[in-house]
């Protein structure tokens, strides 16, 4: 079993000499002490014997198990960087760090996104992205983090990431805030004025719609599993149920509205909607019908 977030587990299972079928994902999630989650990675191999042991096992230890397909970032990192994207475009576009996760933390999510990233270490990611073939063609897209990490500034074990910190205290960083509006204007990026409703709508929308993807592509079963990854893995509110379930308390056809409305103000390289999402609006019909 392999603990990795990324990695194709069905590459690792190909040299695994005969033995494919025994090979699984068990990604826990860090800090894997106190975290609950564990996404079991089905790769094309594994059989149903090496998904009951990785299952028993995930049991025993005390945490719960969520069963999704073989892919990059799998559900939950996958969906991460969907609402990195927007954090990350924001950033350019003139919103600060601690601007973007007030407004996240306000909506009930446990720590800002870039609060976050200073904690997980943005070299990490920075890695991560630089080995990641299928990542957008876009100049723009997690340049931000990159930067910084470009700069050593890695996060809270370099005392310096989007924020600073000071005796273990984190605070806002006018340093990090320069660094990325001199790279947004290298790059053309226009600055404007966000709300705490534009953060959260962005942020929230890039969730469910590579959530409705994720569900076409059958790495979730069930639109209740990504909710249950959701709030165990990254502390989405649990009082709005998971991200597939406050989509539905907005109504999919809603949903579809936005996100092409945010098409028509920032293009449609990420805001077309899903095609299931588009037909279950059609449909009248929520994500938890689909799946």
């Amino acid at each position: 079993a392999t603990n990795t977030s990324t990695l194709d587990v069905d590459a690792i299972a190909s040299a695994a000499a005969g033995r494919e079928a025994d090979v699984v994902g068990m990604h826990c999630f860090s800090p894997a002490n106190i975290m609950k989650l564990v996404e079991i990675v089905k790769g094309g191999a594994s059989s149903a014997d090496a998904l009951a042991t990785v299952g028993a096992v995930t049991k025993k230890l005390g945490k719960i198990g969520v069963e999704v397909g073989n892919g990059f970032g799998f559900v939950g990192n996958r969906m991460l960087y969907a609402y990195g994207r927007e954090k990350e475009l924001m950033l350019l576009e003139g919103a600060s760090p601690e601007r973007i996760d007030k407004a996240l933390e306000s909506f009930g999510m446990a720590m800002g996104p870039n609060a976050v990233g200073d904690l997980a270490d943005l070299d990490i990611g920075w890695n991560v992205r630089k080995e990641w073939k299928g990542k957008p063609d876009d100049p723009r897209f997690y340049r931000a983090s990159g930067l910084l990490a470009e700069q050593g500034r890695y996060g809270q074990k370099t005392g310096r990431g989007f924020y600073r910190y000071v005796d273990g205290k984190r605070e806002p960083d006018p340093e990090a805030n320069a660094l990325i509006r001199a790279e947004a204007a290298r790059l053309g990026v226009p600055q404007r004025e966000h709300t705490d409703e534009e953060i959260v709508e962005r942020c929230m929308l890039a969730l469910v719609n590579e959530g409705a993807r994720i569900l076409s592509d059958g790495i979730a079963k069930r639109a209740a599993d990504i909710d249950v990854v959701w709030c165990l893995g990254y502390r989405y509110p649990r009082f709005r149920g998971g991200p597939m379930f406050y989509a539905d308390t907005l109504v999919t056809k809603h949903v579809v509205e936005r996100i092409r409305a945010l098409a028509a103000v920032h293009g449609d390289r990420y805001w077309t909607p899903a095609p299931l999402l588009a037909e279950l609006a059609r449909e009248g019909r929520p994500l938890n019908t689909a799946g």
